[in-house]
């Protein structure tokens, strides 16, 4: 891979995961002015659904050329990161539940490694574990840990959803027959719109809220406008970006470098909603940053240059996700909040 093509991959995946970690601190506010969590991650996907129509009209060949992929894109990286996340944030801590979120690159690791038996670097590797570290202590997961088995289980499906969403953000990029990332990405919402909306029943939304003002550390900002940022900024061009860093980096590296999602809510939060930072999240912030650093030097040692799912569709049980914040329930994909703290999980998804 060129060092120039390397060095853009690594741009946009910074870019993707400040655009995700702001996912929290525009939906906290319409979740504390009466927005039900679920509602607001139905009107997150579903907006952007309907925002990138056209480009799934421009690109509706791939329905027939890659239905499997945009299936799958659809129901795990996007509906079944923030489906589990919010089903496990209702039996255990958030932080714990983040934690379990963001093993999601770890188990990529592990997928290249003994399903796919490729190499996996000692960078990226290293750079995992010292990154998962660091969010620990960016969660403050001692802050709570009365685990429920099944919580924990949900939470572990959401990594894997996690993982999912770097895979099949890889899947075909090599090759004539490459599908268009941005068809991938249009598809995967209408699929996962399609699914949420089973799940979040939107017909029950309270919509006056979207009509009146929500308050950002006492600023009153049109709640209309907070909408449009998670729809456009927070989930489009989040994914939009992180499907190309993708392509342009390696999944293994990507992944690594999206722990800084949940670095960045916290950050935002404190700069945007007047939450403060403890010192071991400080700390923890800048192993993250060490790790994601350690990460992206990774190059797959002796693996040939080529997507890590290649082939036929990828059946793996996925904010960013990405997800909005889950709210004051103790509440990160894309979001959550734990004692006054947003953290945006992204995804790949929170």
């Amino acid at each position: 891979m060129q060092a120039s093509g390397r060095n853009a991959g690594l741009g946009l995946a910074l870019v993707s995961a400040l655009a995700f970690g702001g996912s929290g601190v525009a939906a906290k506010p319409l979740i504390e002015a009466g927005l039900d969590p679920l509602h607001m991650v139905w009107l997150r996907v579903a907006g952007a659904a309907l925002v990138l129509s056209p480009l799934a009209w421009r690109h509706r060949d791939l329905v027939l050329r890659k239905p499997a992929l945009l299936a799958g894109f659809g129901l795990l990286a996007v509906a079944g990161v923030q489906a589990f996340y919010f089903a496990s944030i209702s039996r255990i801590p958030v932080g714990v539940a983040l934690l379990l979120e963001y093993l999601g690159p770890a188990l990529l690791l592990g997928y290249i490694r003994f399903v796919q038996r490729k190499p996996v670097s000692r960078a990226a590797a290293g750079g995992a574990a010292i990154a998962v570290a660091g969010l620990a202590f960016v969660v403050e997961i001692w802050a709570g840990l009365s685990l429920d088995p099944l919580g924990v289980l949900l939470g572990l499906a959401a990594a894997c959803c996690q993982a999912c969403y770097f895979i099949l953000a890889d899947q075909g990029s090599a090759g004539d027959d490459a599908p268009d990332p941005l068809g991938v990405i249009a598809y995967g919402m209408i699929v996962g719109a399609l699914v949420l909306t089973v799940i979040a029943r939107p017909w029950n939304t309270d919509w006056q809220v979207l009509g009146g003002q929500a308050s950002m550390d006492g600023t009153a900002v049109p709640a209309w406008l907070l909408l449009a940022w998670v729809v456009l900024v927070a989930t489009c061009f989040a994914y939009v970006t992180g499907v190309v860093s993708v392509r342009r980096l390696s999944p293994q590296v990507a992944g690594v470098v999206a722990f800084l999602e949940a670095v960045t809510a916290v950050v935002f939060a404190w700069i945007l909603l007047g939450e403060q930072l403890s010192t071991p999240q400080v700390a923890g912030g800048a192993l993250v940053l060490c790790g994601a650093f350690i990460a992206q030097t990774a190059r797959s040692a002796g693996a040939p240059a080529e997507p890590v799912a290649q082939g036929g569709p990828v059946v793996v049980v996925s904010e960013p996700g990405p997800f909005p914040d889950a709210g004051p329930a103790g509440d990160g994909p894309d979001g959550g909040d734990l004692d006054g703290r947003v953290l945006d999980p992204g995804a790949k998804a929170t």
